[in-house]
């Protein structure tokens, strides 16, 4: 099929600043998906399919450690920057214009294929589409060049105000919108085998093809507010020029925000990519040409984010691609319940009419905001303590509370009366429970814990400047304690 003939003439627009596209929302029309390339050409494929067609279909590929014949194979990659290793996995190894791998050569002589590879399509490219002419799969304006290559073709459209460039034949752009591609026709994706005129290493559709991408793919500056996306350096998949100086705003819905940096070769340390938080303008990460970021997922703990890129006068690589996606807010787990910590101070206080520093407490710690910080920890003389007491996990608070109430049977199996510090004015109500004679008595700000036999004299003049715990409470106690 003839390629349409051009309405004008294709320029470099290197700095002409873009418009909005006609009717886009911000950001990328389309999430990353299940995409395994970030690159135009499939260079940074890992992916693990070992046939020249997908699901199965084509010439099986051969081993890379079984490939020395030829110019590629594991033995000339040691370090894996290719991907080449013990494996028949496609790989694009000399920067084509996408994955290949060698075959068994046929009579024609043919000794390698290029890989269909339907997930290694760069997020940003939708596919390639039949373009009959009549009407046009594209119906915005069109130009040709014979420097053509992906990015010129996306600034010419992206300068024009439209959502789409499609690429055609190697040397023809065409712009459009959503509604051109809601009813366009899909076309094999190696029928888009056109190399472009203005770079050997990428694809510009084909004959009567276009390969069709979003404007934003490669574009300075934008606002991007989708859960998900990817955003390209500039020029991406060109290499950025010099004195770029471009930004971008991230508000994805949620509260925090994971950066995945898929690619990243930026050429000197002068090439700067910053991550601010677009609320407070504070510095969150740098990285340049000498620091790279981490591999892996990058959280941030900002509702926006501002990312700034700057090149100095001299600047030319890859740059970057990366992803990125909204993250909502940990969960809170739900307050725990007050431990029952119950810190007993053991002594003997012998002479009931000295009134000395008590020998035995039982204590509940005062209420915390959050009760896994709660210590148990035993501290004499301080009933207050526990406010300030580093935090504790719940399995030591339990630890601790079950060796508190295993010394608290020790000393009921001794003594029939426990006298515990608390608060109010005094009073006297001794309570007995069955099979053993015992009460619980305390006044403010310390308590005591002595024998004291029913009637004894003694405990009856000591127990009567304290005040005895609820009715309800010495139930619940004795109840704790029989259960052990």
């Amino acid at each position: 099929m003839e390629t349409r003939a051009p309405q004008g003439l294709l320029l470099l627009l290197l700095f002409l600043p873009p418009l909005p596209p006609r009717g886009a929302s911000a950001g990328s029309l389309h999430s990353p998906g299940l995409s395994e390339c970030f690159q135009v050409n499939g260079a940074d494929y890992r992916g693990h399919q070992n046939r020249t067609g997908p699901r199965g279909a084509g010439r099986p590929c051969l081993f890379w450690d079984q490939t020395q014949q030829h110019s590629y194979s594991s033995a000339s990659d040691p370090q894996g920057r290719w991907g080449l290793g013990p494996h028949n996995f496609c790989r694009n190894p000399d920067g084509d214009v996408q994955p290949w791998c060698y075959v068994a050569e046929t009579e024609e002589g043919i000794y390698w294929r290029y890989c269909d590879i339907p997930t290694c399509h760069m997020p940003g490219y939708l596919g390639c589409f039949v373009d009959s002419g009549a009407p046009p799969a594209l119906s915005g304006p069109s130009g040709t060049s014979t420097k053509l290559t992906v990015q010129v073709c996306l600034r010419f459209c992206r300068m024009k105000g439209y959502q789409l460039a499609g690429v055609e034949a190697g040397y023809a752009c065409f712009c459009g919108s959503e509604s051109d591609l809601d009813r366009g026709r899909p076309a094999p994706a190696t029928d888009c085998d056109q190399i472009c005129f203005g770079h050997p290493g990428q694809l510009c559709g084909g004959d009567g093809r276009l390969g069709i991408y979003e404007v934003s793919v490669g574009s300075c500056q934008g606002n991007w507010t989708a859960p998900q996306g990817v955003i390209y350096s500039p020029d991406f998949p060109d290499e950025y020029g010099p004195d770029r100086n471009c930004s971008w705003a991230l508000s994805p819905p949620g509260a925090a925000l994971e950066l995945t940096f898929r690619l990243f070769e930026l050429a000197d340390p002068r090439d700067r990519l910053e991550l601010r938080d677009a609320a407070s303008g504070s510095l969150l990460r740098a990285f340049d040409g000498a620091r790279p970021p981490p591999p892996g997922p990058l959280l941030l703990r900002a509702a926006a984010l501002l990312l700034s890129f700057r090149s100095d006068a001299r600047g030319h690589a890859q740059g970057f691609a990366l992803t990125y996606r909204g993250e909502s807010p940990p969960r809170r787990p739900a307050p725990a319940a007050p431990p029952p910590c119950l810190t007993l101070l053991s002594a003997g206080l012998q002479d009931a009419a000295d009134d000395r520093a008590p020998q035995g407490s039982a204590q509940t710690p005062a209420a915390s905001p959050d009760w896994a910080n709660v210590s148990c920890s035993p501290r004499p003389g301080a009933p207050e303590a526990a406010t300030g007491a580093r935090v504790f996990s719940t399995v030591t608070a339990v630890s601790v509370l079950l060796l508190l109430l295993l010394s608290l049977l020790r000393l009921l199996r001794r003594r029939s009366c426990l006298l515990a510090p608390g608060k109010g004015p005094p009073a006297l109500g001794p309570s007995r429970g069955p099979g053993r004679s015992w009460a619980v008595w305390y006044r403010r700000p310390r308590g005591v814990a002595l024998p004291c036999p029913p009637g004894d004299p003694q405990a009856e003049v000591l127990a009567a400047s304290y005040r005895p715990l609820s009715a309800s409470s010495q139930s619940s106690l004795r109840s704790l304690i029989s259960a052990l």
